[in-house]
């Protein structure tokens, strides 16, 4: 399979199961996963990256134990729309990923992810600064994946 627009990624998916979200930053990888009826992304947790091969196994082994049946990657495009390195490594991530495993896949924009969930976490749960740090990407990765159910809601398959 390879990287789906959003009619493609929902015709490659079963009726129901559950989606995992990921955020993927350069230290760590936030994941958050769907309900099965795929109605709201929660934020699961944050792994600290290394190397691919050992990233790829843990996120692949965490994906078998949740039953997940597609991915959302987050796309950190530039702020004017345009992809830059970031973009490109995640892309490669992705391509990497696909080839341990065969899964649909939807890139999701990410901007201002990491933004919109800080603010949440401050607003809505008046977290510590330390807490935030340590949910931060798992946030990103349910906000990026709940932007994902959000536009595909309103995708004509």
């Amino acid at each position: 399979m390879a990287i789906l627009e959003p009619p493609d990624f929902l015709r490659a998916l079963p009726a129901s199961g559950r989606l995992a979200g990921l955020d993927v930053g350069t230290r760590t990888i936030g994941l958050a996963f769907t309900d099965v009826l795929r109605s709201i992304a929660s934020a699961h947790r944050t792994l600290e990256r290394g190397r691919f091969a050992r990233d790829g196994r843990e996120l692949l082994a965490i994906f078998d134990k949740q039953q997940i049946v597609g991915l959302v990657i987050g796309l950190p495009l530039n702020m004017d729309g345009s992809e830059g390195p970031r973009s490109q490594s995640v892309r490669q991530f992705a391509i990497n990923l696909l080839a341990m495993r065969d899964l649909p896949v939807l890139l999701q924009d990410e901007r201002l992810s990491t933004v919109a969930a800080e603010r949440s976490m401050i607003d809505d749960y008046d977290m510590s600064r330390a807490k935030r740090a340590e949910r931060i990407d798992a946030a990103a990765a349910a906000w990026i994946l709940q932007s994902a159910l959000d536009r595909l809601r309103n995708t004509a398959v």
